[in-house]
């Protein structure tokens, strides 16, 4: 068989050679142990929080090694991509902490010397390589009608495997010459596929960076290398590209380790040094019935990641978060390192925990309290704002032409050495801090109440004094005494039969009629912001 002959038979018009593109794509100039990593999704709907997951991840080990971390889109599948969404899954990187040192702005720049970084600009590259295993003898045309793309490799071979059956190869493979030109000859489509030399029954050895050494069936597969429009398979450009870019680890999702014996085979033929593979934990979720499932693009609305933009969410503490779940060990680091930036984390990519992570929107609300307690008022305000033109437009206005008084409000208990921690995000902060725009419209007291409520609010009219907070409160003792309300806490506990309540319960009172609620920021702040004649109009809506 001439497998030459088949091979420009099949390529007429691809002058492009092997050997040019190697030398278009030397090995890069990096310190040794430097690690090339990519993120490479389809452009194919939103951006899945599990990539985020996986993309800090590249990020992290490529840059604590002095290496070089790539954004590569695959949008070989033009049926399924979405427009726009590359240019989506680019700005969410940038905006959550994970900007790759290489990447592509399709239209408008390419960053790097290693691209194209859209698979779609690489089509000649992948027929290339895919003529040299046809003229090799590795791979041959296949003619039969269902060549568009891979089966389920995993579900084909257990289905086969249960009836003690070995893989079929392809009949193609054996076509002759003179067949193969009759065909071309009539126009016939055809895919290229990999000439497997497993039966898919010996078993391989293989090595995964987190789970170690595993033995797994061999491929026995022939499966698609380009597709009969020319596109690639995942398996194949992914291969070809990552010698080219000089990636030196994937990291991908834990639901692609059934197909590492193909994707070795594929490597071998190629004649490539195989990658090293960190096949990550997917990230679940507690449902209400206590069981536990993969978080859900189609349930689940924070495993789309521009639910946490839209909510407010600052990047810094879903980047956090994620680290988080990735090494067990920043918990600790964090404790001990409370103001120290994220970069100075020791992350280790090759030490990533193999339990299942499970996520969890309370921690992740905890961590964005920690992380907005620490912002002055000002950085906090520039952020709401920032928050707003691009998902509330219409309180931008009155951010804009309030700023100083927004200010004042976003500064309560805020810039001390205990600041109050209760903003977790900035969707939440109207709702939050709605009593500082306009007067409650209930409040939290209890109707046997309701006359000590009122009696305190109609004194307090003579009372109220915002000069100083130390007048403020002893005002506030003075009156509470001459109520019938105990002063002394101690003295309250040991006869509370004599007293109506004590001064915190009249401070409660104040608090409701101001606020609308038992809890809040610090009253004496809250209402010094608000000034004395709005204090006033507020007590005077309900006595």
């Amino acid at each position: 068989m001439n497998y030459q002959k088949i091979a420009e038979m099949l390529f007429p018009n691809n002058s492009l050679t092997v050997e040019d593109i190697e030398k278009k794509y030397p090995p890069r100039n990096l310190k040794e142990g430097a690690e090339v990593t990519r993120f490479a999704p389809s452009p194919t709907g939103f951006m899945h929080i599990g990539g985020l997951f996986q993309a800090i991840i590249d990020k992290n080990i490529a840059r604590r090694s002095g290496g070089v971390y790539m954004l590569r889109i695959e949008d070989t599948d033009k049926k399924r991509e979405v427009i726009g969404a590359s240019t989506i899954i680019l700005e969410i990187l940038k905006k959550y902490g994970a900007e790759p040192d290489e990447y592509e702005e399709k239209g408008v720049k390419v960053v790097g010397e290693y691209g194209p970084y859209f698979q779609s600009e690489r089509e000649e590259i992948y027929k290339a390589y895919a003529k040299k295993l046809v003229s090799e003898g590795k791979a041959f045309p296949c003619f039969c009608r269902k060549t568009e793309g891979l089966n389920d490799v995993k579900e084909k071979r257990e289905k086969m495997f249960s009836l003690g059956l070995t893989e079929d190869k392809d009949p193609c493979r054996n076509l002759t010459e003179e067949q193969i030109e009759e065909y071309l000859k009539a126009g016939k489509p055809f895919a290229i596929k990999l000439k497997s030399k497993g039966n898919g029954l010996g078993k391989v050895k293989i090595y995964d960076v987190l789970k170690g050494e595993l033995e797994m069936q061999e491929n026995g597969e022939d499966a698609v290398l380009l597709k009969s429009d020319f596109m690639p398979t995942y398996a194949f450009a992914h291969a070809v590209d990552d010698h080219l870019m000089r990636t030196t680890t994937v990291v991908r999702g834990e639901e692609w380790l059934p197909s590492y014996p193909l994707h070795m085979e594929i490597f071998e033929a190629l004649g490539f040094k195989p990658v090293k593979y960190v096949h990550t934990p997917l990230i679940y979720k507690i449902r209400e019935n206590g069981g536990k499932t993969k978080i859900s693009k189609r349930i689940d609305a924070e495993a789309d990641m521009r639910y946490f933009s839209k909510e407010g969410y600052e990047p810094e503490a879903l980047e956090e978060y994620l680290i988080n779940l990735a090494n067990s060990n920043f918990e600790m680091w964090r404790k001990e390192n409370p103001l120290a930036p994220i970069s100075e984390f020791p992350f280790d990519g090759f030490n990533i925990t193999a339990i299942t992570p499970v996520f969890d929107i309370v921690k992740l609300n905890d961590i964005s309290k920690e992380l907005i307690a620490k912002y002055s008022a000002e950085v906090c305000y520039d952020k709401l704002l920032k928050w707003a033109e691009e998902n509330s437009i219409e309180n931008v206005d009155y951010l804009k032409k309030d700023r100083e008084y927004v200010i004042k409000v976003l500064n309560i208990d805020r810039e001390k050495d205990k600041p109050r921690k209760d903003i977790y995000k900035w969707g939440m902060f109207f709702d939050y801090y709605d009593y500082m725009f306009s007067a409650p419209k209930a409040y939290q007291v209890e109707e046997s109440e309701r006359k000590k409520f009122e009696e305190v609010l109609r004194a307090y009219k003579k009372y109220l004094d915002l000069t100083d907070k130390n007048i403020w409160f002893d005002k506030i003792k003075e009156m509470s005494s001459e109520l019938g309300y105990a002063v002394d806490n101690k003295e309250f506990k040991k006869n509370p039969e004599k007293f109506k309540g004590n001064v915190a319960k009249v401070c409660e009172f104040i608090r409701v009629a101001i606020t609308g609620q038992k809890n809040s920021p610090d009253l004496y702040e809250i209402m010094s912001v608000l000034g004395k004649d709005k204090v006033l109009e507020r007590i005077s809506l309900i006595v």
